[in-house]
């Protein structure tokens, strides 16, 4: 399988940029690792991830100027696009903060995904195909883009809270999230303080750790992957009603799809009303993230259901 596809990436550009992608990636991921071992910057590992989502690009407008559809028909194509999805976020991710550690944790999600679909999925998935009655409409663009970009999202902020138990997630947690972000102080135990200026003094500027940043940064992407995602479920909703004159039917997509948001959104109450911080969200966060690969590639592979691309053991 492995050398029909070797072989069929110089008579397909759409699978050959993908390709060309997946080096790029798997060139930056040993120097995201080499970066964070001796605490140099990721400039280069970044360029890498910003080429690479560059000839994804390039892939998707291709594959969507020959099918003549959103390319999203099949599960070749919405791996191509969550990969896309994820090295775009990592890239907004990593301008809030360049470091290494960002894009070591990140970059394995946006390699995996698209090896799998370069290099697992069989020919019948790849192939593009045209689109059957219910999918020609123009909520396919608005529903599955934003279902799409929200799992990305929702991927690498998980992920990230994963990194929370990889890096310095011993120390004490003193940041004060909140719907608008991180404060900026903390309160000071260890200065000295005057009569005078004990108010001016008792607060000192808030230098984040590394298990602080991840946190952080996670809070960011899972709050806007969670907004996509409520905002997905609703278009979906419309749509089915408008194609299969049904609201909800309970297929297996949807109820993974509801069990994902509501993971989410549990992780969202208890950061901003229980004020949980640290290793306790991030195990909700990583709960999400096994969440997402069943609803995404699981629900999808068994060949069963509304949403189903089919069982690829059978081709």
């Amino acid at each position: 399988m492995v050398d029909f596809q070797l072989n069929n990436f110089s008579f397909d550009p759409v699978v050959s940029l993908g390709f060309v992608a997946f080096l790029f990636l798997l060139i930056a991921l040993p120097i995201s690792f080499w970066s964070v071992a001796g605490s140099s910057d990721s400039s280069k590992a970044r360029f890498l991830v910003a080429i690479s989502n560059f000839f994804l690009t390039s892939q998707l407008i291709l594959r969507w100027w020959q099918s003549g559809h959103f390319p999203i028909s099949n599960l070749y194509e919405s791996l191509c696009f969550l990969t896309w999805g994820c090295t775009l976020t990592q890239l907004f991710v990593e301008r809030a903060w360049r470091s290494p550690i960002v894009s070591a944790v990140a970059t394995p999600i946006s390699l995996l995904s698209i090896g799998f679909a370069s290099f697992v999925l069989p020919e019948n998935l790849q192939t593009s195909a045209p689109l059957v009655p219910a999918l020609r409409s123009s909520w396919l663009v608005m529903h599955v883009s934003v279902i799409m970009c929200s799992y990305a999202a929702l991927l690498i902020g998980s992920i990230l809270s994963f990194g929370v138990f990889l890096v310095d997630g011993t120390k004490q947690f003193n940041i004060r999230n909140s719907s608008l972000g991180s404060g900026s102080f903390r309160q000071s135990s260890d200065l000295y303080l005057d009569d005078r200026n004990e108010n001016l003094n008792s607060i000192q500027p808030l230098e984040f750790t590394n298990a602080e940043q991840l946190d952080s940064l996670s809070y960011r992407s899972i709050t806007a992957g969670f907004l996509l995602l409520t905002v997905g479920l609703i278009s979906g909703a419309v749509w089915a009603n408008e194609a299969w004159g049904s609201w909800w039917s309970w297929d297996p997509k949807e109820t993974w799809a509801l069990i994902c948001w509501l993971v989410y959104a549990a992780y969202l109450h208890t950061r901003l009303t229980r004020g949980w911080q640290g290793k306790k969200p991030a195990l909700v966060a990583i709960a999400g993230f096994f969440v997402i690969i069943v609803c995404y590639i699981g629900v999808n592979l068994l060949g069963v259901g509304l949403h189903s691309y089919g069982w690829f053991f059978d081709a």
